[in-house]
């Protein structure tokens, strides 16, 4: 038994095994609007937009990247012991997350990076989650695979499209 959530194993098994950032963000979204759906200050909150804006970098989008990576920067720096609490150093997580953010700010392309894991048993939980999906840990992005790269470009957007609308007449009905 883990004190960690199997959800967060997931992330960090697709953020450094198939860098598949999109899956990351799904994974965390439900999660979190299942355990901590109002909270928008949320430490999965914070996860998801650095997924989010790990995903724009890599795809050259380097105004979404930044925009989400400051608002993940901005929880993560208010909520240190829930960090900790994840098994991530803050002090190291702060000093990666800057270097992301240069980097986007000069248009420096997307390279694949770590968290920094400082629970070894998480990280072994995430290893052997690893090579039960056939992943590689630490292995860098395939810049080449585009349906991994452009991978919102090929999901089914019908449940998210019916909720905006639902939203939309509720507003309109008030």
């Amino acid at each position: 038994m883990t004190k960690y959530p199997a959800s967060y194993i997931q992330y960090l098994v697709h953020f450094h095994g198939d860098r598949d950032y999109f899956e990351c963000h799904e994974i965390l979204e439900e999660y979190w609007k299942a355990t901590d759906t109002n909270n928008k200050r949320s430490i999965w909150v914070a996860l998801i937009l650095l997924a989010v804006s790990t995903y724009h970098h890599r795809r050259k989008n380097f105004s979404g990247a930044l925009r989400t990576l400051n608002k993940a920067m901005e929880i993560f720096s208010a909520d240190r012991t829930a960090i900790r609490l994840l098994g991530i150093d803050p002090e190291r997580l702060n000093v990666t997350l800057g270097q992301r953010k240069n980097r986007i700010l000069n248009k420096i392309p997307y390279t694949s990076f770590q968290l920094p894991i400082i629970d070894t048993e998480l990280k072994k939980l995430c290893l052997e989650e690893c090579k039960q999906n056939g992943f590689t840990w630490g292995k860098t992005s395939e810049m080449d695979n585009l349906d991994l790269i452009h991978r919102h470009s090929a999901r089914d957007r019908s449940e998210i499209i019916s909720e905006r609308i639902m939203a939309l007449e509720a507003r309109k009905n008030r």
